[in-house]
């Protein structure tokens, strides 16, 4: 289905919109996956927040021109499915995650707040952890010297009174 003029800058504008808050952009090239595989990929993508388009590529290359993102024209080639995320790893762990299960979904490239990154690099930066389980480790450093200092104050009143019992 081809798409008149207004509906080509309606596209754009609405990627761009979405790319002009987004840290992070990933492309894939879907050739040969199943229309109910791609469809799992989306319910998944939308579950973490991620925005997942197949578009035209001159579209893509229109909607990131002129942004940190701009570096990724040179890689839109071929038949590719765009993840982008405001959140830096979601994209990649999104994309990276189906492709485990998937050999015919073939990340091509990405790009990390104007960073660009081939397949290993996005690889990498999605096996970092996100965000929730960075602030809870955080937080059980943050706490692991109160806790430790609380048992000790609760085992020497404990010592004392054992002491004075006896």
């Amino acid at each position: 289905m081809s798409l008149n003029l207004n509906d080509k800058k309606a596209v754009v504008a609405e990627v761009s919109a979405r790319v002009a808050s987004a840290q992070t952009i990933v492309v894939a090239e879907y050739r040969g996956i199943q229309v109910g595989h791609l469809t799992q990929l989306r319910a998944k993508a939308r579950s973490e927040g991620v925005y997942l388009r197949v578009l035209k590529n001159t579209l893509a290359r229109r909607a990131v021109e002129g942004t940190p993102f701009a570096g990724l024209a040179s890689e839109m080639t071929g038949p590719l499915i765009y993840s982008i995320s405001e959140d830096a790893v979601a994209a990649a762990k999104v994309i990276n995650d189906f492709a485990k299960g998937n050999d015919k979904l073939v990340i091509k490239a990405g790009n990390y707040a104007g960073k660009q990154l081939d397949k290993a690099g996005v690889t990498a930066l999605a096996s970092i952890p996100s965000r929730e389980v960075l602030i809870s480790q955080l937080l059980g450093v943050m706490q692991a010297p109160v806790s430790g200092f609380a048992r000790a104050l609760a085992a020497l009143a404990a010592k004392k009174e054992t002491e004075g019992a006896a």
